[in-house]
């Protein structure tokens, strides 16, 4: 049994490119491409969604790469507007040797309790203990998956476009979310908001989550 920590990789991205290329396709509602500056899209943009015409920022997109717990992605699939890839507990066995011959579980690190997170560990471990031995038996991986918990690691892979990530990130960082979806998406928040403050400033997020607690994000060429 391995107990992870959750990570977030995103794809490079500039975002001011990102906000000029959406100011060029709002600018066509209004033939208005000459008034274009090197800082321009502030203003419009900052109009945009202060009117409710968030319409343009769809020509724009993100992908993601996310390591969590699959309890994670069970609630960030429930957003229509975004495209997933995920670890399949179907076609994954994780007793064979591309696996570690083990399960890996997401740390609760929230659990601050040391009995209450000392019975989580333990149960994980007989989780795994019974998957292996059902494996043994000949059980298939349909099977076995039957008997993993939400705290089992797995790696998914996540594209939306600028307003529904606007709209994912405003709806997921609060208080009323689970903290393993708060580890992962307020990071990506805090990243948004540096790179583009016209979009994603007025985003509020749970400024009380333990910043101890958040994943680790990169920037990578490819994801």
């Amino acid at each position: 049994m391995r107990i992870v920590e959750p990570w977030i990789k995103v794809e490079k991205f500039d975002g001011k490119k990102i906000m000029k290329r959406i100011e060029r396709a709002c600018r066509t509602c209004y033939r208005s491409e000459g008034k274009i500056t090197d800082d321009s899209y502030k203003k419009l943009l900052t109009n945009c969604i202060n009117r409710g015409h968030e319409s343009v920022l769809e020509h724009e997109k993100i992908t993601v790469r996310i390591y969590d717990d699959v309890g994670s992605y069970k609630d960030l699939t429930r957003h229509r507007f975004a495209s997933f890839s995920v670890e399949s507990t179907r076609y994954c066995s994780y007793d064979k040797d591309k696996y570690g011959n083990e399960i890996a579980f997401m740390d609760p690190v929230y659990i601050e309790d040391k009995e209450t997170y000392e019975i989580w560990k333990k149960t994980m471990q007989e989780i795994e203990n019974g998957y292996i031995k059902m494996k043994e038996l000949g059980a298939s991986t349909d099977m076995v998956r039957e008997i993993l918990p939400h705290s089992t690691a797995a790696e998914y892979t996540m594209t939306a476009n600028i307003r529904e990530w606007k709209h994912i990130l405003e709806l997921r960082t609060t208080n009323h979310v689970h903290p393993s979806i708060r580890q992962v998406l307020i990071p990506l928040l805090k990243l948004f908001q540096e790179e583009m403050p016209e979009i994603f400033g007025d985003v509020e997020y749970d400024k009380e989550f333990n910043p101890k607690f958040y994943a680790k994000l990169t920037i990578e060429d490819e994801v």
